[in-house]
């Protein structure tokens, strides 16, 4: 049995956080709720559900009209950022995706960003064509920790099976993802500031220093699977 697809998440795993994504959410927070005394709490909850989808993550601290502005201004906050030049891609990741296709493995990323966001990172590092799909949770039904986004990557990209699925990502939530879709292989990244005990716990079967070391990972597994 081989691998065939590769699903890796974005922001933490291939491209540098360094706290954008909660920069982003703190510029849409002040935009949408200037003084609201809740925002220290909803920081931590935007932290601690890094990887899932973001209106979700928004749904479960408003209303669904507050979610879908504070959505909104997200989306634009992030796509400043960009503009800025703030978005930067994990130390040799692009070398490792581009290894990965050139062993005839196909690579989806996904991401728990909304359309907008994700195409405008992926386009500021010159990206559109470095993966075979760029997935969000509006392609797949569900964001992270539900199965969608990786099974959806199978469907794409045709694997044969689930067990032929390499689900990577920096958070607990991309573990968890990768174990509910029956990932063949569930890869954990310290880039994303995650600790290697909770990915783990979250059903990481490895745990790298970054997404560099996974071409080789994923060529040790094989030749134990043979």
């Amino acid at each position: 049995m081989r691998f065939e697809t590769v699903v890796l998440d974005l922001a933490g795993t291939t491209v540098v956080d360094d706290g954008l994504v909660e920069l982003g959410f703190e510029r849409a927070f002040d935009r949408v709720l200037p003084g609201d005394p809740g925002r220290a709490a909803a920081v931590e909850h935007v932290r601690a559900t890094m990887g899932q989808s973001k209106i979700e993550v928004f749904r479960a601290l408003a209303d669904e009209a507050t979610a879908q502005r504070l959505n909104q201004a997200f989306e634009q906050a992030y796509g400043e950022l960009v503009e800025e030049g703030r978005c930067a891609p994990i130390p040799g990741a692009e070398k490792a995706v581009r290894e990965l296709r050139e062993r005839g493995l196909a690579v989806v990323f996904t991401t728990g960003f909304g359309r907008a966001t994700a195409d405008a990172v992926v386009g500021a590092l010159g990206w559109r064509d470095l993966a075979d799909a760029v997935l969000t949770p509006a392609d797949a039904g569900r964001g992270r920790p539900a199965p969608d986004l990786n099974l959806t990557a199978l469907l794409r990209t045709g694997a044969g099976s689930v067990d032929a699925l390499v689900v990577v990502g920096d958070t607990e939530s991309d573990a968890a993802s990768g174990v509910a879709a029956g990932a063949g292989l569930v890869v954990g990244v310290l880039t994303g500031g995650r600790a290697e005990p909770a990915l783990r716990a979250a059903g990481a079967q490895h745990v790298l220093g970054s997404v560099v070391e996974l071409p080789a990972l994923i060529d040790a597994v094989t030749d134990g699977r043979r």
